[in-house]
């Protein structure tokens, strides 16, 4: 790059030379004057990371599900937060569905969350309440369908013996120790309840309970108005 003296103008074709785009490891970078942040872009696959209101909204809230002897236990935060607004603070995100059988938990946009929530539901009638099965369609709809993808959520739906985090990419996943955490304060609430449940004598409710308690002294986007479905 050459730099220009002070009090000196360049020449058009030295000043050209000087706007090339720069490459670096596949990667471009470049600064977006509107928002006044760094915004990557992945050149290979089209991938944009940056923190706009809708990758926010996708995290701001903290949902937690535990299974420990015998007994699953859901939590969710009731705080909504609006960019940088907090607009609710007793809002349920976490429901029973399919004649109180099956319990899901949202993370994300909330016409979004109620919208996966009925779909989900509808493909447990369809399949007779077999949530592996249900979840797996749902999320290869969620990940074919061009007006599902476009929808920014993430949930955990948990029946008496099976526990899935089913998100838009596609994913079905099951965890090891039957603990599992989503949204901006999901790690923080599955490390401590993991801590919890390997050390102390808790039954699962005060293990979620405890759990909820330091999400919400750490994470902004996360309150102690907890609501809480077991089965």
């Amino acid at each position: 790059m050459i730099r220009p003296i002070p009090g000196v103008r360049l020449p058009w074709g030295l000043r050209h030379l000087n706007c090339l785009k720069t490459k670096e490891l596949g990667q471009k970078r470049f600064v977006s004057a509107k928002r006044n942040k760094m915004t990557t872009t992945n050149g290979k696959h089209g991938l944009r990371y940056g923190t706009d209101a809708s990758r926010s909204n996708l995290h701001g809230t903290t949902i937690l599900a535990v299974r420990h002897k015998g007994k699953v236990v859901v939590a969710g935060d009731g705080q909504v937060t609006l960019n940088d607004t907090i607009i609710k603070h007793h809002a349920k995100k976490v429901r029973r569905i399919y004649n109180d059988k099956i319990i899901v938990g949202f993370a994300g946009a909330t016409a979004d969350a109620l919208n996966l929530s009925e779909r989900l539901e509808a493909k447990l009638e369809r399949y007779n309440g077999n949530l592996t099965r249900s979840a797996v369609e749902l999320a290869r709809d969620w990940r074919t369908d061009k007006y599902l993808r476009r929808l920014e959520a993430i949930m955990i739906a948990v029946d008496e013996s099976r526990m899935f985090l089913i998100s838009g990419n596609g994913d079905v996943m099951e965890p090891d120790e039957g603990v599992l955490g989503i949204g901006a304060g999901g790690v923080g609430a599955q490390g401590a309840a993991t801590a919890l449940l390997n050390h102390t004598g808790m039954d699962a409710k005060e293990i979620v309970e405890a759990a909820m308690k330091i999400a919400a002294s750490t994470c902004v986007f996360t309150n102690d108005a907890v609501t809480i479905e077991s089965l």
